[in-house]
């Protein structure tokens, strides 16, 4: 995967270019591509400075986050629905999502789905 180059460096590659050097050449002496140089001078001009945009992170739980009123209305209703039919039902809504995008809800909202509850230890046998 790319990595990020350092906002020092598209700072000097935009500066050389402002400073007559053609984009290829500035490119060139800075050993970046060619369309980076090209790029960066483009988000200069458009924007004051050739910013990186943000890398990584969860770009796409909000599509299930908008929704995550009506599921924990799912869960007061009912306690003991399944993951699937939560998926069901977000699917009649029209949001297609998957079980593990349900899990993923459940896990970053502390939501567990412990459906038996817990025995107390035994020092003679099994407790389950």
């Amino acid at each position: 995967m790319a990595r990020t180059l350092s906002q020092d460096l598209r700072g000097r590659v935009v500066a050389a270019i402002d400073g007559g050097m053609s984009c290829r050449a500035a490119a060139a002496h800075f050993d970046v591509s060619i369309s980076s140089a090209i790029r960066w001078r483009r988000l200069a001009l458009q924007h004051g400075r050739a910013v990186a945009k943000p890398r990584g992170g969860d770009r796409h739980s909000g599509r299930i986050e908008a929704h995550g009123s009506f599921i924990k209305e799912l869960l007061a209703e009912r306690g003991d629905i399944t993951l699937a039919e939560i998926q069901a039902r977000l699917t009649e809504r029209g949001v297609p999502v998957g079980i593990g995008t349900v899990h993923r809800f459940f896990a970053r909202h502390g939501i567990t789905r412990k459906k038996r509850s817990g025995t107390q230890s035994s020092k003679t046998g099994p407790t389950s």
